[in-house]
């Protein structure tokens, strides 16, 4: 079993490694920073020494790097299970007053990594005989900012609900391929977003939660899929 997972350095990323390695999953994963990455990995042999694990530096945003991702991912000629477009990044402000290029960098990041990467492998996912009945599961981590605007949410915000539009059109585009698509919708999460903000680490939730949502939603019969999945902290959003 393989899974490829972005931004699988730390945070909901490597959560979601470390479930998916203990499952029995080799590992497709990638990061901006190549110290970053090469410590994860050795984290998660360490879970599973006879696990592999490919990493990869590059820096999503950019449509030459998560195709180049892609095709490595490929070129280790396993079967592509799961596919996590987990690589984001939040920058705070307000629509009317954010700084020039915000937009821009935030479609980078959290909607054109997850179009270009899957574009790269998703044709390879196709030609997956069935296996438990389904060819596949394409996770796209997304945010509870994708449901209502709220204050400092800016680009941040768009970039999100496009990536909810791309997901739920993938959703119905390979439904008949037997190919499932899901959205997770996370809210305050610890993360590296949230270090210095002084919010109680009990005040939110693990990147272990989200990770956990997504082994149950991958284990579900081939009958079902989750579509969309809305997590938030027990006393609500921060």
């Amino acid at each position: 079993m393989f899974a490829i997972i972005s931004g699988a350095s730390k945070g909901i990323g490597f959560a979601i490694a470390k479930k998916f390695v203990v499952q029995g999953f080799d590992l497709a994963i990638c990061s901006r920073h190549p110290e970053e990455i090469e410590k994860a990995a050795s984290e998660l042999r360490a879970l599973r020494k006879e696990a592999r694990i490919m990493t990869y530096v590059c820096d999503l945003q950019h449509k030459e790097q998560a195709q180049a991702f892609g095709e490595a991912a490929l070129n280790e000629g396993k079967r592509i299970d799961v596919l996590v477009n987990n690589a984001g990044a939040f920058i705070p402000g307000n629509i009317t007053d954010e700084a020039d290029g915000v937009l821009e960098k935030m479609m980078g990041i959290n909607l054109y990594s997850a179009y270009h990467l899957t574009r790269s492998v998703i044709h390879s996912m196709k030609k997956n005989e069935l296996v438990k009945g389904t060819r596949g599961h394409i996770f796209n981590l997304s945010s509870v900012a994708a449901l209502k605007a709220y204050p400092n949410g800016g680009s941040y915000s768009i970039s999100k609900y496009a990536l909810e539009g791309f997901s739920k059109n993938l959703r119905a585009e390979l439904k008949t391929d037997l190919i499932k698509v899901s959205t997770i919708q996370p809210g305050a999460t610890m993360s590296d977003s949230w270090s210095g903000s002084g919010i109680d680490a009990s005040r939110i939730m693990r990147a272990e939660d989200i990770a956990d949502a997504i082994w149950m939603m991958y284990s579900l019969s081939p009958q079902a899929v989750v579509e969309d999945i809305v997590l938030r902290p027990q006393l609500g959003d921060v």
